[in-house]
């Protein structure tokens, strides 16, 4: 049955439709984490105060917050895209995305309007957290829809491709306002707003992009047959749910330390310049975008199972000596060669636990299915990755986060020890025949 569906050429029309699917994603994660790229700067704005790492430690708690939202977004957005469709399910969270956007770039600071500044950063967060939590649980499911057998790992690898061209974005924008425009003070002033008002417009530009986006077939399929959708048809596949939390909470983890917290890391820690942890984050961003693909295509094939156990028994047993060898960097170069092995040892995860997720569930609940159990969670294990790291640091025991990383991604490696390759038994590839036919 696989090799006959591997057969199928991807038209014009549906490659177009994968690619906007999957650029609206870059948008949303632009968005959200311009936040953690500019929070060096704006944070003093919002929580006054002499210590930099308890600064650091508010807001990256606010970012924490925005996480909790996702799950509720993951349920709303995904009942949405079961219900209604993928394509109205993209196009709301792209939309309040915007919104969530707009009001931080045009909120006073603390110096102002006093505690009003930080409560209405923290609502601003929410906002962009619904969003976020309906933005992948959608795209995901549309791509891997949308893709054929064949090629179904590569094209949903775009999803983290994009993701971390959304932060990668985050940074570019960082750096040419740090090193062509403004000063520090300049930046620390007013600056920090520009990135804000950018991603609006780009939020406002993937509406534009996303109206005629075709509806898949699979949906199309599931909605002429009257599946049931909601919570109480999930709790029928709920062993489904508790694979997707457990196969994501290390691989989650292990993504935002080495994304969100890796430019905090590397300057209270390493002990690098501002511009210096900016350089290096990007240059490790753009080597971990490459990676997704070709993580992606090598999964389709020998199959899904072995790329996600590379990345359970690398993270598990080579966080601890990377880390500590990274906090002993000497220099961006060698800090930069660090960071990119760790970007090896994730990047397997990255690039198809979309795909894996997509293939767990029918397309009458697959919205819900990724996004729901995958917002939870990121939520408790992504979303807190970098206040967690913190905390650490600030009671003197920094390499004890290391560990605690360690063990969750082996949590997950147990999970991966068990899980049935998906791309043999997949649920899509099942819904393809019965169209066929």
């Amino acid at each position: 049955m696989t090799q006959v569906i591997a057969r199928e050429k991807i038209d014009p029309a549906r490659l177009k439709a994968i690619v906007v699917g999957s650029l609206g994603n870059l948008v949303e994660y632009y968005d959200f984490y311009v936040y953690a790229a500019f929070s060096l700067y704006f944070a003093p704005s919002f929580f006054p105060g002499t210590d930099p790492i308890a600064q650091m430690l508010a807001s990256a708690g606010v970012f924490a917050l925005g996480f909790f939202m996702r799950p509720v977004g993951g349920w709303l957005f995904g009942y949405i895209g079961d219900q209604y469709g993928r394509r109205i399910s993209l196009m709301l969270s792209v939309l309040m995305m915007c919104g969530g956007s707009l009001v931080i770039a045009l909120t006073p600071v603390y110096a102002q309007i006093g505690v009003w500044a930080p409560v209405l950063l923290v609502m601003a967060r929410l906002i962009q957290g619904l969003s976020l939590g309906g933005e992948y649980g959608a795209s995901a499911t549309y791509v891997a829809e949308m893709g054929d057998s064949g090629r179904r790992g590569f094209y949903s690898s775009f999803l983290y491709v994009t993701l971390i061209g959304g932060q990668l974005g985050a940074l570019a924008v960082l750096l040419i306002l740090q090193n062509l425009v403004l000063t520090p003070e300049q930046l620390r002033a007013f600056g920090w707003r520009i990135p804000f008002f950018i991603g609006a417009a780009l939020a406002l530009f993937a509406l534009w992009m996303r109206r005629d986006l075709e509806e898949t077939q699979a949906f199309q399929h599931a909605k002429a047959k009257g599946h049931e959708t909601g919570l109480r048809a999930l709790w029928a596949h709920r062993r489904e749910v508790l694979i997707v939390i457990g196969l994501t909470m290390g691989g989650t983890l292990a993504f935002y330390v080495y994304t969100i917290y890796m430019q905090k890391f590397l300057k209270l820690t390493v002990g690098l310049t501002d511009a210096q942890s900016t350089w290096v984050s990007a240059a490790s961003l753009v080597f971990a975008l490459c990676l997704q693909p070709i993580y992606g295509a090598l999964s389709d094939r020998i199959g899904r199972r072995p790329v996600l156990l590379a990345f359970g028994v690398l993270g598990t047993f080579g966080t601890v000596p990377l880390m500590t060898a990274l906090s002993h960097a000497k220099g961006p170069w060698e800090a930069f060669a660090f960071v990119a092995l760790g970007w090896i040892m994730t990047a397997p995860y990255t690039s198809i636990n979309a795909v894996v997720k997509a293939e767990l569930f029918p397309a009458a609940l697959r919205a819900t299915g990724v996004g729901l159990p995958y917002a939870l969670a990121v939520s408790f294990f992504g979303g807190t990755a970098e206040y967690i790291a913190l905390w650490f640091k600030q009671q003197g025991m920094e390499s004890g986060f290391y560990y605690y990383a360690s063990g969750v991604i082996f949590c997950s490696l147990l999970v991966y020890f068990f899980l049935p390759d998906t791309k043999k038994t997949s649920v899509l590839d099942r819904e393809a025949m019965e169209v066929l036919e």
